[in-house]
């Protein structure tokens, strides 16, 4: 792969340059084949988001329902995420996501067996099988990312995978929900499962550099179980306590994300009231992938691109995300609460990029699968707990417009918490 000396990409690789983007796909060709099978397996995963969410409104009409299958969806992060760092920083990252693309191939074409209410549980259980495949699939991903991309390319390379995820959003919701609407729920599934087909062939492609690892006794058992490999990473964050910090900014949001609930409970009752067939609900989470897609450019630009600016970026995007989701909690029109989840999203957008690109900066690659995983268990635990009451506030009766307010004003804490800290600990994001 060629590579131009730091000094060079340092002039070159700005996130506000869209030549630097042609830049790194032309010299950088095993990070564009990782990105490329990215593209195409997020866009089918929105097309099987919206269907599956109109095959619960068909089959349940219930706004909790959602909420156990995006529980389903989060649960088992947090469960399997430390076996699934281990994993990713043992043996080869590259066969973790091909294995785990041809797998959910054939889980996500399960969907398709569902007809009647009583089976609804297969949908769940499949959500699970699904993310529990993902979850051994994520760590892996991101953490090949400082592999195949220098530090200088950091920067660049987490603002595409942000704005690319944020596009397939967009597209990948809006059409999924056209898709579904037009064709039906099953053809948005067929679709998704040929996008995990093909991102396993564009895998199967791809070389990554060997992991570089320390010397090593003979195995013991708890070697082999993964055990030591775990304590090691749990003992690493302990010593680095900005790491700790850093991992935990995703979670922070997640106390929120109950929210996600909301946008399809908007899109498919309250403005469509009880009717809806998947367009609302692809319209909002479309709004949601704009917004995502221009908040970490919006914000690069403002704050500027080191380490210190981003972290002063993290703090404005959870009070942009309040307000904003305030504004939607009492939207009165489909066209208004677009607009405001569309600036939501700008805000939590920053986060996970920037807390991404910080931690990638920070960690040593050795123990990065583990960082990694352990964010992610932290952000899906929360993201379970703040779904999880969200569908129980609305089987209450508890009026939607009034749990959307209550989850914009609970992002007020975690961006007060990680302002505190980055004022009380500047010098080390300098």
């Amino acid at each position: 792969m060629p590579r131009q000396s730091s000094g060079s990409l340092r002039k070159i690789l700005s996130v506000n340059d869209w030549r630097s983007y042609i830049t790194l796909f032309s010299t950088n060709h095993g990070f564009t084949r990782l990105w490329l099978a990215s593209v195409i397996s997020q866009f089918g995963n929105w097309f099987n988001y919206i269907a599956i969410f109109v095959l619960l409104q068909q089959l349940t009409g219930s706004g909790n329902a959602i909420s156990w299958f995006l529980i389903a969806k989060f649960l088992p992060t947090a469960v399997f995420a430390p076996a699934a760092g281990v994993i990713a920083d043992r043996i080869s990252r590259k066969t973790i996501m091909i294995s785990c693309d041809l797998l959910r191939v054939g889980v996500v074409l399960c969907f398709l067996l569902v007809h009647r209410p009583e089976q609804v549980w297969m949908i769940y259980t499949l959500a699970l099988i699904q993310e529990s495949l993902w979850t051994f699939a994520n760590p892996a991903r991101r953490a090949s990312i400082p592999l195949l991309c220098k530090t200088e390319e950091l920067n660049l390379a987490n603002a595409l995978i942000g704005v690319t995820w944020s596009t397939m959003l967009a597209f990948g919701a809006a059409l999924g929900g056209f898709t579904t609407a037009r064709f039906g729920w099953e053809t948005a599934i067929i679709l998704d499962a040929t996008t995990f087909l093909i991102s396993a062939l564009l895998l199967s492609g791809l070389k990554l550099p060997a992991l570089k690892r320390g010397k090593k006794n003979k195995p013991s058992l708890l070697d082999y179980l993964g055990v030591n490999d775990l304590r090691e990473g749990v003992e690493y964050v302990v010593c680095h306590r900005q790491v700790g910090a850093l991992l935990l900014v995703k979670s922070g949001w997640a106390l929120s994300g109950g929210i996600l609930v909301m946008l399809t409970v908007f899109g498919e009752q309250v403005f469509a009231a009880g009717n809806g067939h998947g367009g609302n609900s692809g319209i909002l989470y479309s709004a949601r992938g704009i917004g995502a897609t221009i908040g970490p450019l919006v914000a690069w630009r403002l704050f500027g691109e080191s380490r210190h600016a981003m972290a002063r970026a993290i703090s404005a995007s959870f009070f942009v995300a309040s307000c904003a989701y305030l504004l939607f909690s009492q939207a009165r029109t489909l066209a208004w609460a677009a607009l405001f989840v569309c600036c939501g999203h700008m805000g939590g957008a920053v986060q996970w990029v920037f807390s991404t690109t910080l931690l990638q900066k920070q960690v040593d690659n050795r123990y990065q699968g583990r960082v990694f995983a352990a964010e992610m268990a932290f952000f899906t635990l929360c993201l379970s707990l703040s779904t999880y009451c969200t569908g129980m506030a609305l089987e209450f009766g508890t009026n939607p417009r009034t749990v959307a307010m209550r989850l914009a004003l609970l992002f007020l804490l975690p961006g007060l918490l990680w302002t505190i800290y980055r004022k009380t600990t500047s010098a080390s994001f300098k």
